[in-house]
């Protein structure tokens, strides 16, 4: 996919588009509703997973976020 957005650990995002559901970025993940998060919450990234996955920390926990849910937080 050419148009995978990077991202480096360390950097603020923020969620642009709620997806049908989110996994937690535990070692055993789990699928959680979406409204665990909101649309527009801000969260730091963790580190890179495969298949193009961000873990992603939010106020309500870590979660594995694909690229087209989130975008860089500019300051």
């Amino acid at each position: 996919m050419s148009d995978a957005k990077e991202f480096n650990v360390g950097d603020r995002v923020r969620v642009i588009a709620l997806p049908a559901y989110v996994k937690t970025a535990e070692p055993m993940p789990m699928l959680r509703p979406p409204n665990v998060i909101q649309l527009g919450e801000e969260g730091v990234v963790l580190d890179r997973r495969p298949g193009g996955f961000w873990g992603v920390r939010f106020a309500k926990g870590a979660f594995l976020m694909d690229s087209q849910y989130i975008e860089a937080v500019s300051n």
